[in-house]
């Protein structure tokens, strides 16, 4: 096994969100920095104070002050996973930390709800649905990209598009409430119609249950010198550095001058679809489905 680096930690689960966000409750990161190499990662800016991003540690005595945590608890509630470092990171299939989390969520009876870019979480299949059985489960595979090509311009370190619709997949067919994080919808690279529109259709070809769209993207200081420049190498004279230069200027929301048009569209299609997009939809169907998965066990 590969002897990662231990960063000392005092808590892992941070109460947070108020269950505004996917019906979360607390919010987990057993992972300090990412490898994934997103040239857009808002977890990258300077107001995280995450040193050395692109190096992955781990939290040291992570699992054993999770247990405490869950176990002190009078209420149980969702514990989010993806914040801020990718729970299904390349050191994970070693480390195993992420699973260890689950047992230990499903022990206590708590519920999950991750976001990923890997393939990697069909890997927990089995503990997700062991805790769809008694709390709400959220799979949100993160996919901006129809195609892989461009997915893999955008997102270098990761698995391509198709692989991550195969993981949609395979979460719906068992049973998991599951679905696409659109964000960030990257202004004049992934704001087409056919764009959005791809990913509505594979959505509903791979049995996704929702869609969670942000049409366009934000920067700010590390991160906005990050992206620039990383603009310059993927799209080696596309003039797309100064075309965002020139749009937005030193704005922390850039919004996707095409996003009205885009929302229409999307909303349109995502109804005929039969997709979810609104959050408070999005967390009433995830309750829903524990309500009708608790019914089924006295039937």
């Amino acid at each position: 096994m590969v002897q990662m680096e231990q960063i000392p930690a005092k808590t892992i689960l941070s109460p947070d969100l108020g269950g505004k966000w996917f019906g979360g409750n607390y919010n987990m990161n057993l992972y300090k920095g990412c490898c994934h190499g997103c040239i857009y990662c808002d977890s990258r800016s300077e107001c995280y104070g995450v040193e050395e991003f692109d190096r992955v540690r781990v939290k040291k005595d992570a699992l054993l002050l999770l247990e405490r945590e869950l176990r002190s608890k009078t209420k149980s509630g969702v514990v989010c996973m993806g914040a801020m470092s990718d729970p299904y990171n390349p050191f994970e299939r070693e480390q195993m930390l992420t699973r260890g989390a689950l047992a230990l969520i499903h022990r206590y009876r708590f519920g999950a709800a991750f976001a990923t870019k890997s393939d990697l979480a069909v890997r927990d299949m089995d503990l997700l649905c062991k805790i769809s059985r008694h709390s709400p489960v959220v799979c949100k595979l993160t996919i901006t990209a129809a195609s892989d090509e461009l997915s893999q311009k955008v997102e270098p370190n990761v698995c391509a598009s198709s692989k991550r619709w195969a993981a949609v997949r395979a979460f719906s067919k068992a049973g998991l409430f599951t679905g696409v994080l659109l964000m960030p919808v990257l202004p004049f690279i992934e704001d087409s119609d056919e764009n959005i529109l791809g990913i509505i259709h594979l959505a509903q070809e791979n049995g996704a249950h929702f869609i969670y769209p942000s049409f366009g993207v934000t920067l700010r200081d590390n991160q906005r010198a990050w992206f620039l420049e990383r603009l310059e190498q993927v799209f080696p004279g596309s003039g797309l550095r100064e075309q965002y230069i020139r749009e937005f200027g030193n704005a922390y929301s850039c919004a996707s001058p095409r996003a009205e048009r885009l929302w229409t569209l999307f909303q349109k299609e995502c109804q005929k679809a039969g997709i979810l997009y609104q959050m408070k939809d999005i967390i009433r169907a995830s309750r829903e489905r524990v309500a009708v998965s608790q019914t089924s066990l006295f039937e």
